[in-house]
C-alpha cells in the first residue's frame, strides 16, 4: 500500500509498507512521477490521507480491479498484457542499465542504489534478478579502448 506523506513538493517521498509491519521505507520520487499524482489527485481527490489510487468513494482499490484497470490500459495502448510487477522490474532493469543522455555518457544508478530503492537489504537479489546483460552499452563502454 502506498500512502502520501503530506503535500507534494519536490523531492517527493512515498512511505511503503512492507511485507514486515517494522520495515517501511521512503522512495525519491522525479519531476514526472510528481507531475502525474497531481493529475491523479486533480481527477479524484478524498483527502489528504487516502489512497493515491482511490476507489469511487475514495478508499483502497482492490488489487484485482486494479489489475483489471491496469490490463484495460495495456490494451488500449497496444502493450502486451504483464502483470503489475513488470513495472518494478522495468523501473529497476532502466535505472542499472541507465539512460544515455546528450553528450553520450550513460546516467545510471549502482545496483546497491537500486537495492536501496526496491527495499532489498543487499544488492545480492537486486544483481540476480534485475541486472540484465546489455550487449549494446558493452559494445559502447570498449570503443574507447582502441590501441
Amino acid at each position: 500500500m502506498l500512502t502520501f506523506l503530506g503535500s507534494i513538493s519536490l523531492p517527493t517521498f512515498l512511505s511503503k509498507s512492507t511485507q514486515r509491519a517494522t520495515s517501511k521505507r521512503t522512495v525519491p520520487l522525479n519531476r514526472t512521477a510528481v507531475e502525474m499524482i497531481e493529475d491523479l489527485r486533480r481527477e479524484a481527490y478524498f483527502g489528504e490521507n487516502t489512497p493515491l489510487v482511490a476507489d469511487g468513494n475514495g478508499g483502497y482499490t482492490k488489487p484485482v480491479n486494479l489489475r483489471k484497470r491496469f490490463y484495460r490500459i495495456l490494451k488500449a495502448a497496444g502493450i502486451e498484457q504483464k502483470g503489475l510487477h513488470s513495472l518494478r522490474h522495468t523501473f529497476a532493469i532502466n535505472l542499472v542499465n541507465g539512460q544515455k543522455q546528450p553528450d553520450g555518457t550513460i546516467k545510471a544508478l549502482s545496483p546497491r542504489q537500486v537495492a536501496d530503492l526496491l527495499g532489498h537489504s543487499t544488492s545480492q537479489i537486486t544483481e540476480l534478478y534485475y541486472v540484465k546483460r546489455d550487449t549494446a552499452r558493452l559494445s559502447d563502454i570498449t570503443e574507447g579502448f582502441e590501441m
